[in-house]
């Protein structure tokens, strides 16, 4: 055995030596490197797992999630000579010929990634000829056509990934004629297998075939014949064809329904229940392509625009007849399931939530007979499925549709939380938390006593899952006081229960199985809930609730973790604690507080100073909110605070983490003002590497922006030495244009401007204050150009806009008739018009100042 071989097989048994050198190996000759391993994959006789992970490394050497570094990859395979290239290129050929199945597999993957580098420039001629010689040629064993069909496959699938140019017409032919023969009853089921997985992956890859009315017809009726082979693998994977089918192709669909439509009800009714869930998930598939469709339709009909992509209304067509058949998968409960796990009753639930989002308020009809008629079956099944559809109809129609049903379900619920199945009480359970969720409002007056006792007596329900259900329908239940809380209401309907209420849920946290069924969670989080959206009267409650969470969380300290479980643990009640300390802080007045802030902040400081913790982020949180309360006095604790902080702010890796810890900054900012002075230096130089470091999350980019802004306000003229690069740093934000066709980063770069703006009005009003406002004069220019671009992007939301409008005040206000000539500009008035026609009270509020200040100011 060779030296190479040796060194092969101890890395794949994860050797570390080992794998430094192969890496060292790469860096130094990758052409000899490359050429190596290839001959190594291709050597018959060689150790299976030495060769597995040569065509591995192959692959791995070509291959990059991050775009930069895919780019980079190819460019380097393609600066080799062609000689060299060529000389790993025929060992992949031969290694898929191999007897081995893992190597043939592994060549086949390898073979692919370089394949779909070379094929779109036509530099592999005898790629192609040699896997149809494969799958065609009677010499070669299954193994051989299944590797080569799998080849093609991914083939398709990288090219279709990857940006180069497209692969000629007569190459993408023969490439799908060969996948699509593969999948003829005449071939073997596992060469069928892998003809059909290799066509799911060529789908995107085949778009030019699919526009084609005969290559498309040839290619449906290939898959809808694969439905019916006799392996279900085979029929599971035509499924999942036909899934991706209806979401790329939609438009294409028209003449196949009918078909599909029998094949699918068939299947879920006849079939085993791996096979049935791939049939479901055409239909859940085809409800969320409609459902886009009918959104865009909307949008485009307020905007006055013709519809571009009409909605064919399929799953409407197919209610009455799918929905019942659906319904009846909900009888094929797991009672021995894993929680959580996609079995056929959850696939059909999931569909049936789908289908009522889709057609709304036509679900009702068709599924309300299905639960008046099994409710009170003597069946378990029958009962349990009633509630599971009821359930999944709760989501989708208008309220004044769905309401009454909803009145009159809930007194059969709370009998129904008493059933003597287990599964029938958590679904009811289940069933309620949804109902406070979406529908509180039509729970009726008098049954909200027996509501609130039920709950808190299936909190103590020995079923772990019951009690989850339970508290997660408190939660729900606190959630709908939310707008009451904002109002600071006196009193509210929680209030006379809210110390049993608390009472309960923290017996529940101390249940010895709090672990199970995400119980202690859902116990803490209604906890936090009920607090944050507590009325006033519960206040003298929360008084007495506040030591006895310090206490608490002085106790999670001696708790052990010495594995990953018990650190796990200790983490998750540690970040709940912070969550329902954070909650009382936002509810108490500082006088209450203070005799334990000293106390709260040693406590959440000993966490992060913890660095195996995972409960930053709650931590952070927490300080933002005692920072809140005690304001200036704040200061005494940012010396010991500050390398943690900075810790936070580097935590690029964590980059939710990384985003609490720039809004804690923040808002400590705000709270102690210049006192932030002496440690901005360090604090600014981690806000400036984050926003250079490439790798870090998006996400991470805008609250970073925004902070210098709170830094700026807090410390007047101390901002002078951070000015120029951070107006230089916006700047360069603010010059980045969003794709007119993407939605999410549309989302984002509204969110991105956000941030640009109101950093602006920070470092606007700190110079103003510290009399520096001077400074800022040069780069009036720039941001006023980006003003104009803001005035006429369709894109923009009103958040923009409201900031926008904010931004032309202050700087109309602080600089008055000094830029008199800049502002007095019709995009200026455009960006004010738009405000006050907007609507919204609070947007027009902030407009007409806007205006009347940008009208002194040109007068002035």
């Amino acid at each position: 055995m060779s030296d190479f071989t040796q060194l092969l097989e101890a890395a794949a048994r994860a050797d570390p030596h080992a794998e430094q050198t192969i890496k060292e190996w790469e860096q130094r000759s990758f052409s000899k490197y490359l050429q190596r391993l290839a001959q190594e994959l291709s050597t018959e006789g060689k150790p299976t797992g030495a060769r597995q992970l040569a065509g591995l490394l192959i692959k791995n050497s070509l291959q990059a999630k991050d775009d930069a570094l895919q780019k980079e990859k190819h460019q380097r395979w393609t600066s080799l000579e062609s000689n060299v290239r060529d000389g790993i290129k025929q060992p992949l050929l031969v290694a898929m010929r191999s007897g081995e199945n893992g190597v043939s597999h592994i060549a086949a993957v390898a073979a692919a990634e370089v394949a779909a580098v070379e094929l779109p420039y036509e530099q592999w001629p005898n790629f192609l000829s040699s896997l149809l010689e494969n799958i065609s040629a009677t010499q070669f064993p299954d193994s051989v056509k299944v590797a080569s069909l799998e080849c093609l496959g991914y083939t398709c699938e990288r090219v279709s990934f990857l940006s180069g140019p497209e692969i000629n017409q007569p190459t993408t032919d023969s490439i799908l004629n060969a996948i699509v023969n593969g999948i003829q009853s005449s071939r073997p089921d596992k060469v069928r297998l892998a003809a059909a997985t290799a066509l799911k992956n060529s789908l995107v890859f085949a778009h030019k075939n699919m526009e084609k009315k005969e290559e498309r017809d040839a290619i449906m009726t290939t898959i809808c014949e694969a439905t019916r082979c006799q392996e279900p693998g085979v029929r599971a994977v035509a499924y999942e064809c036909i899934v991706q089918i209806a979401i790329l192709y939609y438009e294409k669909l028209q003449d196949y329904m009918t078909t599909l439509y029998e094949l699918t009800t068939h299947t879920i009714r006849e079939d085993i229940d791996e096979v049935a869930k791939s049939a479901i998930e055409f239909w859940s598939s085809l409800c969320e392509v409609e459902q886009d469709l009918l959104d865009e339709s909307s949008e485009l009909q307020e905007r006055g625009l013709p519809i571009a992509r009409p909605c064919m209304g399929y799953v409407e067509a197919a209610v009455t007849h799918l929905a019942p058949i659906l319904a009846q998968t909900l009888t094929k409960q797991e009672e021995d399931s894993e929680e959580d796990t996609f079995n056929l009753h959850m696939a059909g639930h999931i569909c049936l939530t789908c289908i009522s989002q889709t057609v709304e308020d036509k679900i009702v009809q068709v599924i309300m007979p299905f639960v008046q008629q099994n409710i009170q079956n003597e069946s378990w099944r029958l009962r349990d499925a009633a509630i599971m559809a009821f359930i999944s109809m709760l989501d989708g129609p208008k309220e004044a549709t769905i309401g009454p049903y909803v009145s009159q379900s809930v007194p059969m619920l709370l009998q129904l939380l008493s059933d003597l199945h287990v599964m029938v009480r958590d679904s009811a359970a289940h069933c309620i938390s949804r109902i406070c969720l979406l529908h509180i409002r039509y729970v009726p007056n008098d049954i909200f006593p027996s509501l609130l006792q039920a709950l808190v007596a299936k909190c103590g329900e020995g079923s772990p899952k019951v009690a989850s259900q339970a508290c997660a329908a408190l939660y729900n239940l606190a959630s709908a006081f939310s707008e009451e809380a904002i109002q600071q209401q006196d009193s509210n309907a929680l209030s006379p229960y809210m110390q049993n209420l608390m009472q309960t849920l923290l017996n529940v946290c101390d249940r010895p199985d709090g672990d199970e069924s995400n119980l202690r969670v859902a116990a803490m989080e209604a906890l936090s809930i009920l607090i944050s959206n507590s009325a006033s009267d519960v206040q003298p409650l929360l008084v007495q609730l506040l030591p006895v969470f310090v206490q608490r969380f002085d106790l999670t300290f001696a708790m052990q973790d010495f594995d990953s479980s018990e650190q796990s643990k200790k983490d998750q009640i540690q970040g709940l604690l912070c969550a329902v300390v954070q909650a009382l802080f936002r509810k108490l007045d500082k006088q209450t507080l203070l005799p334990f802030t000293d106390k709260v902040m040693e406590q959440l400081i000993r966490v992060l100073q913890n660095r195996n913790a995972n409960c930053h982020e709650e931590v952070f949180s927490a300080i933002s909110a005692v920072s809140d309360v005690v304001e200036a006095d704040f200061a005494k604790y940012i010396s010991t605070l500050q390398p943690l902080l900075i810790a936070g702010l580097r935590n690029f890796q964590a980059f939710q983490v990384c985003i609490v810890a720039v809004g804690t900054v923040g808002d400590i900012s705000r709270n102690i003002e210049a006192q932030i002075q002496p440690y901005c230096d360090e604090v600014m130089d981690a806000l400036i590497d984050s926003l250079k470091d490439s790798t870090i999350h998006r996400s991470v980019k805008p609250p970073v922006l925004s902070c210098f802004g709170d830094i700026a306000m807090a410390i007047g003229a101390a901002y002078e030495p951070y000015l120029q690069f951070s107006v230089m740093l916006l700047m360069q934000a603010s010059s980045t244009k969003p794709p007119e066709d993407d939605e999410d980063l549309i989302e984002y770069f509204n969110l991105l401007r956000e941030s640009i703006l109101e950093a602006y009005v920070g470092i606007v009003q700190g110079l103003r204050d510290g009399n520096l406002l001077h400074q800022f004069y040069q780069y009036i220019p720039s941001v006023l150009q980006f003003l104009q671009e803001l005035s006429v992007d369709p894109n923009r939301d009103d958040f923009v806009l409201s900031k926008a409008v904010g931004l032309v005040g202050d700087l109309a206000h602080a600089l008055g008739p000094q830029i008199k000539d800049q502002i007095n500009q019709q995009f200026i008035a455009k960006l004010l018009n738009d405000a006050i026609g907007s609507g919204d009270r609070a947007l027009v509020e902030t407009a007409t100042w806007a205006s009347s200040v940008v009208t002194q100011a040109v007068q002035g």
